[in-house]
């Protein structure tokens, strides 16, 4: 899809990691998956003093780049705005393709949930833990690495399938799951800096939780940690190993949970890392 301004060219192209330098510095280029779950990477036309997708501010780099995600929920249509020192607006429509998910159709009503005021007591703390981890922002640079798999082995959930109950949908799956036994090591799968590290005592549902800012809004998190082999503030870079595979929190059986988020948009890390290597 091609579209001309005053101000350049916006090229948009799908299966893209990380966006070229255009051959025109007055072109607005950007590659990556527009889809629901979908990151995408680009480089705004020189002289671009701002970007917002959706209204939302976007960060740009000093050589001009910039990522930006899409909600596993996301509309079928949002903005890309870049504005330059000469008052010009660059504006684009962007069509973000729906994916159909892994739903399950339950014909039996949702189970109540209770929680109790001890549960409600442990909560809030971790939940206000995990709110000041995802406002940190620090000058990582993982976000224009192609990403690699934190562990390798049966993909055993997938990203946003959902349960429904009589036609009440049930909350959907915010990452990925990759089956593993407990004591296997994770890495990170992209450069980083760990912004959140829940080594001593595990949270009531991630159990021993590990995130890492890879920069540009873009956080990785890895749940259900045995062990957790890095602290808040360590840069860590990829490959680097960071905890093991594990059964704690609320978890049914061991495996590693990666899910990502760009500012507040959940996204699928498939989309990011691609197929899952064959033969694992």
């Amino acid at each position: 899809m091609r579209g001309w301004a005053a101000a350049g060219l916006l090229v948009l192209s799908a299966g893209l990691v990380s966006a070229a330098p255009p051959t025109n510095p007055n072109d607005l280029t950007l590659s990556g998956a527009m889809t629901q779950g979908g990151v995408a990477t680009g480089v705004v036309p020189f002289g671009t003093v701002a970007l917002q997708l959706g209204g939302q501010p976007v960060p740009v780099d000093a050589d001009r780049h910039f990522l930006i995600a899409f909600d596993r929920d996301a509309g079928p249509t949002t903005i890309l705005v870049a504005r330059l020192a000469d008052g010009r607006r660059v504006e684009r429509a962007l069509t973000i393709t729906p994916r159909a998910w892994r739903i399950e159709r339950i014909n039996a009503p949702m189970r109540p949930t209770k929680s109790s005021e001890a549960f409600l007591a442990l909560r809030k703390p971790e939940l206000e833990a995990i709110a000041a981890a995802r406002a940190v922002r620090t000058d990582a640079q993982g976000w224009r690495q192609a990403f690699i798999w934190p562990r390798v082995g049966r993909i055993s959930g997938l990203f946003g399938s959902q349960r429904v109950y009589q036609g009440q949908p049930g909350a959907y799956h915010g990452g990925v799951d990759v089956a593993g036994a407990t004591g296997v090591p994770v890495v990170a799968p992209a450069q980083g800096v760990v912004i959140l590290a829940a080594t001593d005592k595990p949270f009531t549902l991630e159990g021993h939780l590990l995130m890492i800012d890879h920069g540009h809004g873009l956080s990785s998190a890895f749940l259900h940690l045995s062990r957790i082999d890095v602290k808040v503030g360590q840069a860590v870079a990829q490959g680097q190993r960071i905890g093991a595979v594990g059964a704690t929190g609320r978890a049914t059986g061991p495996h590693l949970h990666w899910g990502m988020k760009w500012n507040d948009a959940r996204i699928d890390p498939i989309l990011l890392v691609g197929p899952m290597p064959q033969g694992a």
